[in-house]
């Protein structure tokens, strides 16, 4: 056995030298070199795709928390130039506007003006044909000269009797009831005389007079129609006379603007049926008392009016200036919240957003006059979303505009 192991030692050396051998041994290092090539590729591949999959996992995180992040367009409230104006909607009434009624019964015989008709202070609108009363005249003038018929007598039979005491052929008592009778007889007579005036001042109403310079608005009857008047009985308008020359304008005024008042002599008036004309009024009075309803004060303009481009009825536009101090700062109308608890804006506070309450004044359209709540430093969110409630986490464009409609 040992000469064996011996005889295995000594071919060792040749059979490792063999070119089979030399050839195994090569391709066993070649196998184990592409196996670490292989490995390590599998390594870099592995280790890539994992780098890639947090680089995005990063990135996603990093986009999902800035989607949760919202981006708002934000204005800053606005204050308007020393020359601001507020436009009131006014209408416009003559400066003397009265209906025309009829003062005595009868038959309209015929009228003189129609619609349109420009009349004289004392020109003759109608004539009312009154039988009856024509008749109630004559009565009373038979009746005046009954009653003064016997006051004549009376008078005399007083001086008579007066006469007859001197030579004592009548008593006293005799002489004080002719007296008496007298007095009565004179008492009758006037009140004759006061029927009878009273009936021929309503025979002169049969006659309709413009009471004023103005023009015919309107013409209620026509000629037969019958005419009533009288206590029991409802006025009938013949005509609607108004003055035109010179026109009153009533404009509600907002509460918050009574103040202007004070300082205002003068406001510019605008119609939509003149676009290119201006007129001016004076400010002539006020009701000096809020209108509880409207919460407007009730205030009269009188303007001249020698073209008659306006007419009464019309409706036109105030424009009342504003002094500086009075002014307020405006927002877009699409800036408001409205909640249940009342009128909110959303103001941009270190990058979160609070549902501010706020007081409106005027509405302009496109904006609101803002009395209360905002400053014009505020960052107001324009066109909030219904669900945006105070403390959310928002983004401002840097786009902001001033609280005007630009």
């Amino acid at each position: 056995m040992e000469t064996t192991k011996e005889q295995k030692s000594l071919e060792t050396p040749d059979e490792k030298s063999t070119p089979v051998n030399l050839a195994r041994r090569g391709f066993n290092r070649a196998a184990m070199i592409s196996g670490f090539g292989f490995a390590v590729l599998i390594a870099i591949v592995t280790f890539w795709g994992i780098h890639t999959r947090s680089v995005t996992g990063t990135a996603l995180a990093k986009e999902t928390r800035a989607a949760a992040i919202s981006s708002v367009d934000v204005v800053h409230p606005s204050l308007s130039a020393a020359s601001y104006e507020v436009v009131l909607p006014a209408s416009v009434q003559g400066f003397i506007d009265s209906p025309v009624y009829a003062r005595t019964s009868g038959y309209l015989l015929h009228w003189y003006a129609d619609i349109g008709t420009h009349v004289k202070k004392g020109e003759l609108l109608a004539d009312v044909q009154t039988p009856e009363l024509d008749q109630q005249v004559q009565q009373a003038q038979s009746d005046l000269a009954t009653a003064q018929a016997n006051f004549q007598l009376a008078q005399i039979t007083a001086d008579r009797w007066q006469k007859l005491l001197l030579k004592n052929a009548v008593s006293t008592q005799e002489r004080d009831q002719a007296s008496s009778d007298l007095n009565a007889r004179r008492s009758a007579r006037s009140a004759q005389e006061a029927n009878f005036r009273r009936l021929q001042q309503l025979q002169g109403f049969e006659k309709i007079y413009a009471p004023f310079d103005g023009v015919i608005t309107a013409r209620n009857t026509d000629i037969g129609d019958l005419i009533q008047a009288g206590e029991n009985t409802t006025p009938q308008e013949l005509f609607h006379l108004s003055s035109v020359d010179r026109l009153r304008v009533f404009v509600p005024v907002p509460e918050i603007y009574q103040s202007v008042l004070h300082s205002v002599k003068q406001v510019g008036l605008s119609s939509d049926a003149y676009p290119k004309e201006r007129f001016i009024g004076t400010i002539a009075r006020s009701s000096d008392a809020i209108d509880p309803l409207s919460r407007t004060l009730r205030v009269e303009v009188d303007i001249d009016n020698p073209k008659t481009l306006l007419l009464p009825g019309a409706y036109v536009f105030v424009h009342l200036p504003l002094p500086a101090a009075s002014q307020a700062p405006t927002i877009p109308s699409n800036a408001l919240l409205f909640r249940q608890e009342g009128l909110r804006v959303g103001v941009v506070r270190d990058g979160h957003v609070q549902l501010v309450p706020i007081s409106i004044g005027h509405d302009y359209g496109d904006t609101v006059e803002v009395t209360a709540g905002l400053s014009p430093q505020d960052q107001v969110v324009v066109n909030p979303s219904d669900s945006l409630v105070s403390g959310t986490r928002v983004e401002t464009n840097t786009n902001t505009q001033t609280g005007a409609a630009e």
